[in-house]
């Protein structure tokens, strides 16, 4: 006989476990459905782990409105859930007089989305800060609530806490139908022929949620996967840079960065390819030799054979180019898709 659910959540990334933890503050009885072995184990594994500071989103969209207000979050987010976090602050770098009036069009957007501790500086300020980058830096946007963090840690801590509060998890479970039943309920089966009835479906299923919507019949958009190659290097190179490290941003990313770790070494990257695969994980020649170019451009000192590990993590990126937050026509049918950075932040 199926269990009957208050809200079941499918998808167990930082998007399903946040709100599986939210809702536990609640009266209701509440489980999770993830197809993956343990939490965490989607998109949200291969996070670069940026807490971003807000200048980034462009205002009025849901990630504007998300974003700062999630930032000025996680001072208490860790310390009642014991993940590890710094405010570490960002710089958005410039190379030229061409690049210096978009920083302060990123210095006005901040500004508009309720931004607080950001400001333009110039070269001597900027390399005072991070003596390790390149001395053409003309100048730089100064975000000091930009913070890292641990982001599997972040999630498996999310995903504990719920399960202590009573949310049920349900892993190596991948969701292979959705129905409308005739009392109103909705009934989710799975591939190990689970199956279980609830009032409410969250729909938090990252790179797989426009097929969740599609099993609902209510398929109004489309996730199209973005690739992105990153490189972790020696903890000689945790030295070299003290805050995250942003280019002035491309057309379709915020460009390939520098990022300190809560561990100690240092990540470059990531790439921004659009791909039609959704497990497409590899790394390639052609991205190594990018990212370097724009890493060794901002820091000068990092070196290709520092490289300890590579990995790729795919962006869910929903043809909205905004998140998806909301109810649908589907009675009880709310989806939480197309969470691309400030995804974590948010």
């Amino acid at each position: 006989m199926a269990e009957t659910y208050d809200i079941i959540i499918i998808g167990a990334g930082v998007s399903g476990t946040s709100i599986g933890r939210n809702l536990s503050k609640y009266q209701l009885k509440i489980a999770v459905i993830e197809k993956e072995a343990d939490v965490s184990f989607g998109t949200s594994k291969a996070n670069s782990g940026i807490i971003h500071a807000g200048i980034h989103s462009t205002p009025g969209s849901l990630k504007a409105q998300l974003e700062y207000a999630g930032n000025i979050e996680f001072d208490k987010l860790s310390k009642e859930l014991g993940f590890p976090f710094e405010r570490r602050g960002e710089l958005m770098v410039a190379f030229s007089e061409e690049e210096l009036p978009v920083l302060e069009l990123y210095y006005k957007r901040g500004l508009a989305n309720g931004v607080r501790n950001i400001e333009l500086i110039g070269q001597s300020r900027t390399l005072e800060l991070e003596p390790n980058l390149n001395p053409d830096i003309r100048g730089s946007l100064y975000a000091k609530d930009a913070g890292i963090i641990g982001p599997y840690e972040y999630c498996f801590a999310l995903a504990e806490n719920a399960k202590t509060n009573g949310v049920e998890f349900f892993l190596n479970n991948k969701v292979s139908r959705i129905s409308l039943m005739h009392n109103g309920l909705l009934e989710i089966e799975t591939d190990n022929e689970l199956i279980f009835k609830t009032k409410y479906i969250i729909n938090a299923a990252g790179l797989y949620a426009d097929e969740i919507a599609n099993f609902a019949g209510i398929g109004s958009f489309k996730i199209k996967p973005r690739k992105g190659e990153e490189y972790l290097l020696d903890r000689r190179v945790g030295n070299l840079v003290k805050r995250i490290i942003f280019p002035v941003p491309a057309k379709n990313s915020k460009g390939m960065l520098v990022i300190p770790t809560v561990d100690g070494p240092v990540m470059v990257g990531p790439t921004a390819t659009d791909i039609d695969s959704k497990t497409d994980f590899a790394t390639t020649k052609e991205g190594l030799e990018s990212v370097f170019k724009h890493a060794q451009k901002m820091v000068p000192a990092i070196r290709t054979n520092d490289i300890i590990t590579s990995f790729t993590g795919i962006r869910p990126i929903a043809d909205t180019n905004d998140f998806i937050i909301g109810k649908t026509s589907l009675k009880g049918f709310i989806n939480v898709a197309g969470i691309q950075s400030p995804g974590l932040t948010a």
